[in-house]
């Protein structure tokens, strides 16, 4: 029998060359911070995307004016929001919905994130959907003489609006709930009931998001009468707490014409008030608050404001409600008359 003359040698002193399991543990431990470092800058891309949502999108509200009657609405809309339910204000348009869901929603002191409905709104566009492409190029050069490059093009889901309140716990405010279609809303269902927003295009674990406890939503819509409005899915209506508004009172409709006019023009803001006040039960068309804050800026682009000229400017402020010359016709006369009973309007003589 031959004699093994084989044996274990010893090395002394550090290693000088990496074994080939080293470098490839090393190229797997690159890999992963490669792809560590990859997840951490879009979840950095995302959070900045949420945080800034409630400064650049969300319409201000600084001219806001709270009186008795607006602090009761407030306090009504606050309560259901305390006890975990979505508010839905209907009413008139003009009468002060949207500026009372973004006071409310702001003195929440979370994130505010904003949504417009109209009839071309989707699910996705509340939601999300894959709208980027995302590539990735990976190149090794573990040996001097070798290039192994790899490149990945893949989808990437970018959240909207409901998905981004949802995960941060923002208030929610959606403008012009009922202008959006039915099915596109029926996503908010689970939402409000089971608490899970499903993000539909979504795969795997990823399609259920969890609502945060923090998450509310107030929403906006005119009442049923109006063009373009359609009515909720009762399923959705049985999930919210409606609360329907009328036009303030007349102190708090001069206060917030008071706020939304200069100085220069603050003669005319009572007897501007009183007037559309006067129109608004005579006229079929909707004559709201933000009629006479139009009606005082326009007389505050004019010089001397003569009786003509007052008929003329609130003319020209409702003729956007009426279609026909005829309807003109009738609202410059309920004017002209309306006008004619103003006992305090500081107006020039035809003469001057």
């Amino acid at each position: 029998m031959s004699k093994d003359t084989t044996h274990n040698r010893k090395v002394r002193g550090s290693q000088i060359r990496s074994s080939r399991a080293d470098k490839q543990q090393r190229r797997a431990t690159d890999r992963a911070k490669k792809s560590v470092d990859r997840l951490e800058k879009q979840q950095t891309e995302t959070d900045e995307t949420a945080s800034g949502l409630s400064d650049q999108f969300v319409p201000d509200d600084q001219t806001f004016v709270e009186t008795a009657a607006v602090n009761r609405m407030i306090t009504r809309t606050q309560r259901w929001l305390d006890a975990q339910y979505p508010v839905h204000c209907v009413g008139p348009t003009g009468c002060g919905k949207t500026a009372l869901a973004m006071r409310v929603a702001r003195r929440r002191d979370r994130p505010v994130v904003w949504i417009n409905g109209d009839a071309g709104l989707t699910t996705n566009d509340l939601v999300g959907e894959y709208a980027e492409t995302e590539r990735v190029s990976e190149r090794d050069k573990y040996i001097h003489n070798v290039i192994k490059s790899k490149e990945i093009v893949r989808d990437r889901w970018v959240d909207n609006p409901l998905t981004v309140a949802v995960r941060e716990g923002a208030t929610l405010v959606y403008n012009e709930f009922s202008r959006t279609k039915p099915a596109a809303n029926n996503v908010l269902l689970s939402v409000f009931e089971e608490g899970v927003l499903e993000l539909p295009g979504q795969r795997g674990e990823s399609r259920y998001v969890d609502v945060h406890p923090e998450f509310r939503a107030i929403l906006t819509s005119n009442s049923v009468e109006y063009a373009g409005v359609h009515t909720p899915q009762d399923a959705l209506l049985d999930r919210l707490v409606s609360i329907h508004m009328e036009f303030y009172d007349r102190e708090t409709e001069i206060e917030i014409v008071r706020a939304h006019t200069d100085d220069v023009t603050a003669d005319y803001v009572v007897p501007m008030v009183q007037l559309f006040r006067e129109l608004r039960d005579q006229l079929e068309i909707t004559v709201g608050t933000r009629a006479a804050i139009m009606a005082v800026r326009g007389i505050n682009a004019t010089d001397e404001l003569s009786r003509s000229m007052l008929i003329d400017i609130c003319v020209d402020v409702l003729a956007s409600k009426v279609s026909e010359l005829g309807a003109v016709r009738e609202l410059r006369s309920s004017v002209e008359t309306a006008v004619a009973g103003l006992e305090t309007a500081p107006i020039q003589s035809e003469q001057s």
